[in-house]
């Protein structure tokens, strides 16, 4: 097999590469002189030397010696760097090396901090200032006028070529470039500035493997490097670990540099290079990328130095102007929010109504092509947006997290079918078979949050549609490839490509990305129909409290002849129902007990409970018949109240001979309990259906009999509704809790309550005990 071919190796060479140290390369470049220097305490002794260093800088300049031998102005700028009064320190002007010579170097001096065990050191260089290179024009001349277009710049485009123009005339390259990353670490060339024969970059991208996590690290800690010649020869430190571990290069100049990104400058042509950080606060933002083709070419440390300072200018600026392009985005945001919120503050009720159906609606907060809101259940799709059955399984992602994606395919696969960048056609979507090219075209970006408040799987979202985006690179970034290494050793590296001609593909599945002020405004909207949705829970909740307490006798009256018994546990979530109870005392000397339980919870179910009563109970007046007054209850529901559902029992008893008719719509069964305790279900084959499932519908009373010490037992479902046991054993434990031996009827209906482990609704009981001559 092959060691140099195949996937494998091109990632184990690439992971190697990843992990080079390129911290501590144990050399430097040619163009200049290294020494580490030790603790002032010690006399300042050098304890290595870049070779060469004492044949050009004199004996003092080699391991060994004594740097104020070397220089008494190099050795109190060296002191005060090892005395921690300054990180870094240069010279105003060149130093005299050797003395008399004539040869003057320009010197820097920073500290490393003691790492590993190893003491502090300071690394002290010197750059020759003889042969320095720059424009013909002095380069402070140059700074103003590209300060004033630094500072005038509109937009990061301005910026970037005002970078690209002035850095190129200042220093001399043939080509400068203004690099920016993305969120993946690829690079695009922004700008750029040439020599006229050079074919053009602009609009190039690199991948991220060009510039690898550690050096993207070196970069955001140094902001200038610089390679006078891409052929160089690295030059060996003497001894090479001067403080038993190896030196951290991070900040020096003349670091050298990995022998790949060399054959990458010189698979490109490039002879020379500078390159120049840029930083979004913290964060490396991109590049001035210098690139020299003629020759050699080394601008001088004062330029050089001046092309730094407009990086770090151009750094200062950039929040300043990214933030200045968003500002129009987001103060139209704003205006669409406020709206938004006036809407939904308007009609706090009917957040789907406020926020889809006016002339300002969700779909207009943030740059998008459809929007989806789901609130209560209940889903409305506005503009280009997915099938509801994949806004459903989206819901279903999004648990606590929102959900923001340039590419739902691969966000979200089990959504979204992705067949690979290609895009396979037959691409189906995981939910409800839709063909998942008709997604993509729509949906391929998603910025979506869950709403609290109603239902689980509420959720707001906003949707981008596919760009088909034609990228173009520098070069085919997947042609590097795996050579033997230099050293001898056998081992395998990564060797960077050698063309970096246009090349260019086409990315599919992947929206035009969300912008930082577009995720707030939307995840910030979101928040606020939450807690919106959340007062309102609460507001209605305490007005259907409120209503249903106007429902709920309270205190039974007093029948002559009859006992009476009555126990309401609201659900447990403390979610207001339906249920309602009423006593109805009728002209023939009768008693109508009802009992009744309206669909749903909340404040809707309490109003719909408070018409039925009072309806139900002119009824019974009127007709003095159970069966009759829930035929014409009905009528009215079926007619007036189109939709809504309810079941009722209406017991009619006549106190005197303790005979009751009962007629049941949709109720669970009624218990009586006879004088010795033996309790029995009321004939469950006359019950008929529930209040407005029907128009005509004919119910029919049955006749019970009380008996002294008995009991006719009426309960809401809440006391039958667990879901861990069959219907039948329900009834027959509400028919054994009624038998055993309670006491009074107070305490039955406690008895009864007490058999309930978990409410699932509101429970309502009510007990209807004989006294005869009472």
């Amino acid at each position: 097999m092959d060691p140099f071919d195949g996937d494998a190796a091109l990632a184990a060479a690439a992971a190697a590469c990843a992990d080079e140290p390129i911290r501590v390369p144990g050399s430097v470049q040619p163009h200049g002189h290294l020494l580490v220097v030790g603790s002032a305490s010690a006399g300042l002794p050098v304890l290595s030397a870049s070779a060469g260093s004492a044949a050009a800088l004199g004996p003092a300049a080699a391991a060994g010696a004594r740097l104020p031998d070397l220089s008494p102005q190099l050795a109190s700028l060296v002191a005060a760097v090892a005395a921690g009064e300054d990180d870094q320190a240069t010279t105003t002007e060149p130093v005299e090396l050797p003395p008399g010579s004539g040869r003057r170097h320009h010197a820097v001096a920073h500290r490393v901090p003691d790492q590993a065990g190893a003491a502090a050191v300071v690394v002290l260089e010197l750059e020759p200032a003889a042969g320095d290179e720059g424009s013909a024009r002095p380069w402070h001349l140059q700074l103003p006028t590209v300060l004033r277009r630094l500072q005038d710049a509109g937009s990061v485009l301005d910026l970037a070529e005002g970078l690209a123009t002035g850095v190129r005339h200042l220093t001399g390259f043939d080509r400068v470039m203004v690099y920016r990353f993305d969120e993946e670490w690829n690079g695009e060339v922004l700008a750029e500035d040439r020599r006229e024969d050079l074919e053009p970059f602009l609009g190039l991208r690199y991948p991220a493997s060009d510039i690898p996590a550690q050096a993207r690290a070196l970069y955001a800690r140094q902001w200038l490097r610089i390679i006078p010649t891409a052929t160089y020869l690295p030059v060996p430190l003497e001894p090479a670990q001067p403080t038993g571990a190896p030196l951290d290069l991070s900040l020096a100049v003349l670091r050298s540099v990995s022998p790949v990104h060399l054959q990458y400058l010189r698979n490109m042509g490039v002879a020379a290079s500078m390159s120049i950080s840029l930083m979004h606060g913290d964060r490396l933002w991109g590049l001035i990328a210098c690139h020299h083709y003629a020759g050699p070419h080394r601008p001088s440390v004062p330029v050089r130095t001046a092309a730094e300072f407009l990086g770090r200018t151009a750094s200062l600026l950039l929040p300043v102007v990214v933030g200045r392009e968003a500002d129009q985005d987001v103060v139209a945001a704003a205006r669409v929010r406020a709206r938004l919120t006036e809407l939904l503050a308007a009609t706090p009720d009917l957040p789907l109504e406020a926020l889809t159906r006016e002339s300002v609606t969700i779909a207009d907060l943030v740059p998008c092509g459809g929007a989806a809101l789901r609130v209560h259940g209940e889903l409305r799709l506005l503009g280009a947006a997915p099938p509801p059955s994949v806004v459903t399984a989206l819901s279903a992602l999004l648990s606590d997290e929102p959900l923001v994606t340039s590419s739902l395919a691969a966000a979200a696969p089990g959504v979204v079918g992705a067949g690979g960048a290609g895009g396979a056609g037959g691409d189906v979507a995981a939910a409800g078979g839709v063909d998942a090219r008709e997604v993509w075209e729509v949906a391929s970006g998603v910025l979506a949050a869950p709403v609290s408040g109603g239902q689980p799987g509420d959720l707001v979202a906003w949707f981008r549609p596919e760009v088909l985006q034609e990228v173009t690179w520098g070069g085919d970034p997947r042609s590097s490839k795996v050579v033997l290494d230099d050293d001898g050793g056998g081992g395998l590296r990564l060797s960077p490509r050698h063309s970096f001609e246009a090349w260019s593909e086409t990315k599919r599945l992947t929206a035009v990305a969300w912008a930082p002020h577009e995720v707030e405004a939307a995840l910030g909207f979101a928040q606020h129909l939450s807690d919106s949705m959340l007062r309102e829970v609460e507001r209605t909740n305490r007005l259907a409290t409120a209503l249903q307490q106007t429902l709920l006798l309270e205190k039974l009256p007093d029948v002559p002849g009859l006992d009476l018994a009555v126990r309401y546990v609201p659900h447990s979530d403390d979610v207001v129902g339906g249920d309602w109870y009423d006593i109805v005392p009728l002209s023939d000397g009768c008693t109508a007990v009802v009992l009744g339980d309206v669909a749903g919870h909340g404040l809707a179910a309490s109003a719909i409970s408070a018409q039925m009563r009072n309806a139900l109970r002119a009824y019974v007046l009127a007709t003095r018949d159970p069966g009759q007054a829930l035929e014409r209850l009905n009528e009215l529901v079926t007619r007036l109240l189109t939709g809504e559902l309810a079941t009722a029992v209406v017991v009619v008893v006549d106190p005197a001979t303790g005979r009751a008719r009962v007629a049941n719509a949709g109720h669970p069964p009624l218990v009586v309990r006879a004088g010795d305790g033996a309790a029995q279900l009321v004939d469950d084959g006359l019950r008929g259906p529930a209040v407005g499932l029907i128009d005509e519908v004919e119910y029919t009373a049955a006749e019970v009999a009380l008996e002294p010490g008995g009991a006719l037992l009426l309960y809401s479902d809440g006391l039958v509704e667990e879901r861990r046991s069959e219907w039948a054993e329900r009834l027959q434990r509400v028919i054994t809790t009624a038998s055993s031996s309670a006491g009074s009827l107070d305490a039955l209906c406690d008895q009864l309550m007490r058999s309930v482990s978990a409410r699932a609704d509101d429970t309502t009981v009510l007990a209807v005990g004989w006294v005869p001559g009472g």
